[in-house]
């Protein structure tokens, strides 16, 4: 494979400004929740959906943002617990909240990832805001409604207001304080218990409200700031602890810890250089972490009396996981799952183990999308990447043709505020899809004629009113348009192309839904709501390189394939719509659907639902990667001039054929677990290298990936017989060669290693975080000595995983050798990170191997704001 590694596409991750855990703890002491989410908003106004999934860390959604907005508060309620006919409780359901220099807090629909509605009220910018603790036990009698959550919000000029979540809803319920003469600004709330909350301001003063009458209960002091700085100081966050007492951070640097009961000021410790933006408490009260502007993440403790009290609190450590401003944090503390997870202007989540703090390593999630921005017209040799509402188009040389750089060639702002969601180009570059939350649109690019120049025409093109889409995918030919709606219903649009440059392309009225199968969700799921169910959310989709075939799979792992019916014949109809046909039947032939729908023919082609699309199984895991395998001789075989003896009759005045389409269709899925599936479309099972492949036969090198695949390049060739997959990650690239099996022949040596790494998995409980520490950088609590002889020492060997590689293991994790290459069914290396995407760049001909651009995006690369230098960094 041809290589392109480059760093010219600018893509700017955005700074991290929230961070919001679903649940707090496990209840009960049960294990996680299935349903348990992590949400992170970020300056460019996107919010992520990510599930721990126990340790794997897995971004599900994105809900996208728009042109100057920001998210700058998130914050969850969960709905009452309800009792289903069996008398088994039924978690509520979860409902997402977020704020953003605005008056009002927004509600997010967890289905479709669109605002669900705002708060009103006459008030100013909210700057902060909280939900109320969810009451766990509800006293016999008590009304329901006393038990939905509801959220107090600090705003600009001091005001602070309740909002109320009854009835599905989000209404101003009333004020809890007034803006004082001072107008100081509210900079962090946070609930104490039920009606009692504590807020920060801008004033040097922590006030404490009764959010039943508005009552002021006591007014707290932090004092003048330090000579030579400002006045006053800024209190950016309040914490409350388990028992009632609380902790503020402030401008100074300082952590302060408060009596719950008098609201005396009991200990002051210096932890910061600059500002402490954010804390986190741990479930049992005694851990304390601290974030600020110096980039420290630092943890305090304190050991509870004999009397169930807190004793003093001591600094213990603090290490610097981030690169710039920290300014948020976020903690869940269950069974075995146990972080406080951080965030800040450096764009990157960590993840940094609580109970098994100082034995286990932090880990960093990705700052990168897992859907690559970015995708490519091969014939053309263009690269189309996008962000916020802005395309780019560069046009790549072969690397044989000179030195000369990639150039862009074309590029397109969208009007309006919301950013672009996702975009779609035909294989021969001329038609380019663009996606936002509320419109799809079609453009022509007009290559230029020799002498013009190098930059592209770009034309608008009519489309029919699609009212916005998550994904967009456009067949290889250019010929169909899928669009995968908010509400995860799928529209097919026909494209009308022909040989003549000249003539526009035209995207026809009529558009085309497919209907997915009826699944039986049995299990309950707090995600879930009123326009959905949230694993039935489709996570991918794609076309066949022909175009004949359609595959969708949702986030519980179930896939939906469509194929076409009849072959393309110019002298049809361009619409053939026949509404008297019954509804979509079932691929198991039976029809439990009574209302119809309309049966659409173009020219000659119709949609159907895969005859054996139900005998799909369903993936064990949350799908990371959707692609077809290119068939190498479908270029060969010959088409069909139309569709021989369909000719309308009076007894069937709209025929179109029913011949399916021929050749081999396999379709590869990759699973959070890294598992390979690779389907035989048309006969609904898996392929006989998936059967001879089980997990079992992975490489280890393989297995031991702890971040998910984010694409895939094929390298098919017709003439060596060779069918090569080349997956790829943020920080890795793996190839298999699905012509040969696995080798799963391992030494006694690898066997017993292999044995005794199982048992350390088991006993390994995952916190979710990163690995344990290496015995040379742990902290040590106790010490052995083993005397043995050297005979004994020269029958054993000892091998450390943590280790670098010497020598040829070396040479061959990063480089590999060509005959490797040619003999092993797979290879990999680990050198090119952080990878924003590959995607292929010339024209697969099934002889040449492929040539790609590998996009990567490097941290030092970011154009990131300065950042604080500490009394230790100045020269």
């Amino acid at each position: 494979m041809d290589i392109h590694r480059s760093r010219f596409v600018p893509y700017p991750p955005s700074a991290i400004n929230a961070l919001a855990f679903s649940h707090p703890e496990a209840e009960h002491g049960q294990q996680e929740q299935d349903s348990l989410r992590l949400a992170i908003g970020r300056a460019n106004g996107n919010i992520e959906i990510w599930n721990p999934a126990k340790g794997s860390w897995l971004q599900e959604k994105v809900f996208y943002g728009g042109k100057d907005r920001s998210v700058e508060g998130l914050a969850w309620t969960q709905e009452p617990d309800e009792r289903n006919a069996h008398g088994k409780i039924v978690p509520g359901r979860l409902r997402l909240f977020s704020i953003g220099y605005s008056s009002s807090v927004t509600e997010w629909d967890l289905i479709t990832g669109l605002p669900a509605r705002h708060s009103d009220g006459n008030h100013s910018e909210v700057w902060c805001f909280a939900a109320q603790p969810r009451q766990k036990n509800m006293a016999k009698g008590a009304k329901e409604l006393h038990m939905r959550q509801k959220l107090v919000a600090g705003c600009a000029d001091g005001t602070i207001v309740l909002l109320s979540t009854e009835d599905n809803d989000l209404t101003f319920e009333r004020f809890v304080s007034r803006a004082t003469n001072k107008k100081a600004r509210a900079l962090s709330i946070t609930y104490k218990d039920q009606n009692t909350v504590l807020a920060g301001f801008a004033d040097s003063m922590i006030r404490v409200f009764d959010t039943r009458n508005g009552n002021v209960i006591r007014s707290i002091s932090l004092g003048s700031g330090p000579s030579g700085g400002p006045k006053e100081i800024l209190v950016w966050k309040v914490k409350c602890l388990p028992n009632g007492d609380f902790v503020s951070g402030d401008s100074t640097g300082d952590i302060r810890i408060y009596n719950g009961k008098n609201y005396s000021q009991v200990q002051r410790i210096s932890g910061h250089e600059a500002d402490v933006l954010d804390l986190a408490v741990t479930r049992d009260g005694c851990s304390i972490f601290s974030a600020g502007m110096d980039r420290r993440t630092c943890l305090y403790t304190s050991k509870k009396g004999q009397s169930g009290q807190s004793g003093k609190w001591r600094k213990v450590s603090h290490q610097r996981h981030h690169e710039h401003d920290v300014k948020t944090m976020a903690t869940y503390e269950g069974n075995k799952l146990s972080v406080v997870v951080t965030g800040g202007i450096d764009t990157q989540p960590i993840v940094v183990p609580i109970r098994q703090f100082g034995r286990e390593l932090s880990r960093g999630l990705p700052a990168l999308p897992p859907t690559p921005p970015l995708t490519s017209a091969p014939d053309a040799r263009l690269l189309v990447s996008w962000w916020n509402t802005e395309v780019r188009i560069w046009r790549v040389k072969p690397q044989d043709d000179g030195t000369e750089k990639p150039k862009v060639v074309a590029r397109l702002a969208l009007q309006g505020e919301e950013n672009i969601i996702s975009v779609s180009i035909s294989g021969d570059g001329g038609l380019l899809a663009v996606a936002t939350a509320s419109m799809v649109k079609l453009f022509q690019l007009l290559h230029p004629q020799a002498g013009a120049g190098a930059g592209l025409r770009i034309r608008k093109l009519d489309m029919p009113s699609i009212a916005g889409a998550k994904s967009l995918k456009m067949s290889a030919a250019g010929t169909w348009l899928a669009a995968i709606l908010a509400t995860d219903e799928v529209r097919l649009v026909r494209i009308v192309r022909t040989n003549d440059p000249t003539d526009m392309p035209r995207a026809l009225e009529k558009v085309q839904p497919l209907y997915r199968l009826d699944r039986d969700m049995t299990t309950h799921n707090s995600l879930s709501g009123p326009s959905g169910s949230y694993e039935r959310s489709i996570a991918h989709a794609n076309f066949s390189k022909d175009g004949n075939v359609f595959a969708v799979v949702d986030l519980a792992g179930y896939v939906d394939t469509w194929v076409i019916e009849g072959h393309e014949d110019a002298t049809a109809p361009e619409i053939d719509v026949d509404d008297s046909s019954p509804a979509m039947e079932d691929a198991d032939g039976s029809d439990d659907e009574e209302e119809s729908y309309e049966q659409i023919t173009y020219l000659g082609q119709h949609w159907i639902r895969n005859p054996s699309g139900h005998l799909l199984p369903r993936l064990d895991a949350t799908p990371v990667l959707l692609s077809f395998q290119p068939t190498p001789d479908a270029s060969t075989q010959p088409v069909p001039n139309g569709n021989p003896a369909v000719h309308p009759t009076r007894q069937n005045p709209h025929p179109h054929s029913h011949e399916l389409p021929t050749g081999d269709y396999h379709l590869l899925l990759v699973s959070a677990e890294h598992q390979l599936y690779l389907f035989d479309v048309m006969s609904g099972r898996l392929s006989d290298w998936s059967r001879r492949n089980p997990p079992s036969s992975y490489p280890r090198e393989y297995k031991q990936l702890d971040l998910p695949a984010k694409g895939c390049i094929w390298d098919i060739s017709a003439s060596t017989s060779q069918r090569r997959v080349w997956l790829y990650g943020e920080k890795w690239l793996f190839m298999f060669d699905l012509g040969k099996d696995l080798n799963t022949t391992v030494s006694d040596a690898e066997q017993h290693a292999g044995k005794k790494r199982k048992r350390d998995l088991v006993s390994k409980h995952n916190s979710g975080a990163g690995d344990a520490v290496p015995p040379k950088e742990a902290p040590v609590t106790k010490m052995r000595k083993f005397q043995t002889d050297d005979d004994e020492k020269a029958r054993q060997k000892w091998i450390d995983v943590n280790a670098p590689l010497h020598g040829k293991e070396h040479q061959q994790q990063q480089n590999g050798h060509d005959e490797d290459q040619q003999t092993k069914p797979w290879w990999h290396t680990l050198k090119y990170r952080p990878i924003l995407g590959i995607v292929p760049i010339s024209a697969d001909d099934g002889v040449h191997a492929p040539e790609v651009v590998l996009v990567e995006r490097p941290s030092w690369d970011l154009d990131l704001p300065p950042r604080f230098v500490g009394s230790h960094e100045q020269q």
